[in-house]
């Protein structure tokens, strides 16, 4: 699903993100947002890619030790990716479900981990595809059509 090698990047820009720092989660999906409306793109386009850009960091924030998304525009698409160095998905369809976490204590007591990050992913995007490996970590396609 990543695109294909044919497809000219209009624009493209990687983001760090910093497992555990919940001081600046969101600040990445906040950039992208400010990125599309800049770019003047529509709206919805820019919605469904704040929501999909702003549950993967808040995954990463919270699971991972690190990671990265990546934002690649098309001239007729977005794709965000997320790769993460975290504990990976030992069960990708029961991690799907909607209300599915397994967030700490802590994390939920800062008010995250409710279960709605990958099903909102997964509803937000166009099309969306996850990987993921025990004990090395996920990635994530998320494709928003212009």
């Amino acid at each position: 699903m990543p695109a294909r090698e044919t497809e000219q990047i209009e624009f493209q820009r990687s983001f760090y993100v910093e497992g555990g720092n919940f001081d600046y989660a969101g600040i990445v999906s906040t950039s992208i947002k400010s990125i599309l409306k800049q770019m003047e793109l529509s709206a919805e386009v820019v919605r469904k890619s704040a929501i999909v850009s702003y549950e993967s960091e808040i995954n990463i924030v919270s699971y991972a030790k690190k990671g990265v998304i990546m934002l690649s525009i098309y001239a007729d698409k977005i794709q965000i990716e997320a790769i993460d160095e975290g504990p990976g998905i030992p069960d990708i369809e029961l991690a799907m479900q909607k209300g599915y976490s397994t967030a700490s204590p802590q994390i939920r007591e800062m008010g995250f981990g409710a279960g709605m990050g990958l099903f909102n992913i997964d509803s937000y995007s166009d099309k969306f595809a996850i990987t993921s490996e025990v004990d090395k970590g996920t990635h994530l396609i998320m494709i928003i059509n212009k």
